[in-house]
């Protein structure tokens, strides 16, 4: 599948570039650099990965970080890639393969919509004003790609888990495939396996949580009118006619245009009632934006709602659904929230369109009770936001191979940043007949033990991301042993343990401590709270 391999043809191999108004040559320089980084260290190691960019087959995303000073220390290969990770299954989940759509459009136009309609939502949650937001240091104590996941007691979790087999047991088992539970933005349960879990997870926390929700309902009718040389695609367009005036941009780009239905393309991934490009009403299908901010709201009934699948004149909203990465089986989403727990269930897309009513109704009728029992009882059991903090340490604990991570509160990461050093500096004023003497206390500005200490982490964690690939590619994952200890400029400890697909990132800021003291600490948190696996013992 080579595109834009014939001169005269280049930007057929942009699907998506942002910012949109970025001038074509310098797009078409990214996309030569990233070309020649791929096809020399393709000649080197086969499909081996480079910085900032994943590859699937010949198709390829970068990503362009400036370098500087200030960003030097904070940026970190593993967390950059994340970041594509995330798009890039993210996007799966909601539109299938890039690669399938190109298969069956192979003119690009609904590879191109469906990528204008994700990325600038997804980009959104990165920016901070007109600014993107990298991943910084104060990250360092995170893992993307995980999820973060609360054991309540053991009668707690079984009354979790009947009530995951008792929605699965409706209509023979046929109802419900899936289901997975979450407590705020923790998961308590799920049926899914760790890939689709971290995946579904991830969206459920950007885009279903309370305060995510709508308050109210509200029509993208509206927005889908407005002028679309506003959007992404009319900004390429523009550019494109700029540098190569309006014949030409007609021969080599013909499916990017400024009318209004460059916008509405049919997407075979909506809905079977939706599959072909015009109906019998000649409307034509719109593109999903499952990522649009307040795309989601709660009705009376505590079932979520969304138009963000899109709707058409006439007829109902297109029922949200996802495709999962290991079975590549497309399901519709069905999402019931009571207060603080989440319920999202995934149903069969060839049940018809009464299967989601009358799950709806069975839920209500004979679930109900059990899911408000099972939130009363989540709610005594949690300890609240700073559940995972221990007293005197910073830590990050990853397990890669169930993807779950653990690790200490943001704000109590941040409390490290109120060291400062206070100086005195006496200044002796004679006078006459006796000597005053005058104390200045200065707070001079330093760069914070948390910083220094975390700026360490993110370098240690580059190392350890290294280490991980070689070792991954080597196949000698499960006997992978390692433990480092580095002492910072202002006297922290940053001591790392690994073992096998298990990773423990710990943070110690007593400057007393020794080698041996910060040593047993650690190991008396990995005793204590992750059942000894990174004791020495």
């Amino acid at each position: 599948m080579s595109r834009g391999q014939i001169e005269g043809q280049e930007l057929d191999k942009i699907l998506f570039f942002s910012p949109a108004n970025c001038p074509l040559p310098s797009q078409l320089s990214v996309v030569g650099l990233s070309e020649g980084l791929i096809t020399f260290t393709s000649s080197l190691v086969v499909q081996r990965d480079i910085v900032g960019r994943k590859r699937i087959s010949n198709l390829i995303s970068v990503q362009v970080v400036e370098k500087s000073k200030e960003t030097e220390e904070a940026l970190r290969e593993g967390a950059l890639r994340a970041v594509l990770k995330d798009a890039h299954n993210l996007f799966v989940l909601f539109y299938g393969s890039l690669r399938a759509l190109l298969q069956s459009h192979p003119r690009g136009d609904v590879a191109r919509s469906c990528l204008h309609a994700f990325f600038p939502d997804y980009l959104s949650d990165f920016m901070t004003g007109k600014k993107f937001r990298i991943p910084s240091i104060s990250e360092s104590l995170t893992h993307r790609g995980t999820v973060q996941l609360f054991s309540p007691q053991r009668e707690t979790l079984l009354e979790a888990q009947s009530l995951q087999e008792l929605l699965k047991s409706w209509s023979g088992g046929g109802m419900v495939r899936h289901v997975m539970i979450l407590f705020h933005n923790i998961l308590l349960s799920s049926t899914l396996s760790p890939a689709d879990t971290t995946t579904l997870f991830l969206y459920a926390t950007l885009r279903m949580m309370p305060s995510s929700l709508s308050q109210a309902p509200r029509s993208r009718s509206s927005s889908r009118r407005e002028n679309p040389a506003a959007g992404p695609a009319g900004l390429l367009a523009s550019n494109l006619n700029n540098a190569l005036g309006p014949s030409r941009l007609r021969n080599l780009f013909t499916n990017l245009t400024t009318s209004p239905s460059s916008d509405v393309v049919p997407n075979p991934h909506i809905s079977d009632a939706h599959d072909s490009s015009v109906d019998d009403q000649g409307t034509r299908s719109s593109v999903p934006r499952p990522l649009v901010h307040e795309g989601w709201w709660r009705d009376a009934d505590n079932f979520l709602c969304t138009d963000a699948w899109g709707s058409e004149t006439g007829r109902s909203k297109m029922l949200p659904n996802v495709t999962l990465r290991q079975s590549e089986e497309r399901l519709n989403l069905c999402v019931y929230q009571f207060r603080s727990l989440t319920l999202v269930m995934l149903v069969p897309k060839s049940g018809g369109s009464d299967l989601i009513p009358n799950l709806q109704g069975q839920l209500l009728e004979k679930a109900a009770h059990k899911i408000q029992k099972l939130e009363e009882k989540v709610v005594k059991e949690w300890p609240g936001s700073n559940a995972w903090h221990v007293a005197g340490y910073r830590y990050l604990y990853n397990d890669s191979n169930n993807k779950v991570s653990r690790f200490s509160p943001a704000s109590k990461v941040a409390t490290l940043s109120l060291a400062i050093q206070v100086t005195a500096t006496i200044k002796e004023e004679v006078k006459v007949p006796s000597v005053a003497v005058s104390c200045f206390l200065t707070v001079q500005p330093l760069f914070t033990m948390v910083q220094e200490s975390l700026a360490a982490l993110n370098r240690i964690r580059q190392e350890i991301d290294l280490e991980t690939g070689r070792s991954e590619r080597s196949s000698s994952m499960e006997d992978r042993e390692l433990e480092l200890c580095v002492r910072t400029k202002q006297n922290a400890w940053v001591i790392v343990r690994t073992r096998g697909g298990l990773e423990l990132y710990t943070v110690l800021e007593k400057a007393s401590n020794t080698l041996l003291l910060a040593c047993d600490a650690v190991e008396k948190l990995s005793k204590r709270y992750f059942n000894g696996s990174f004791s020495s013992d």
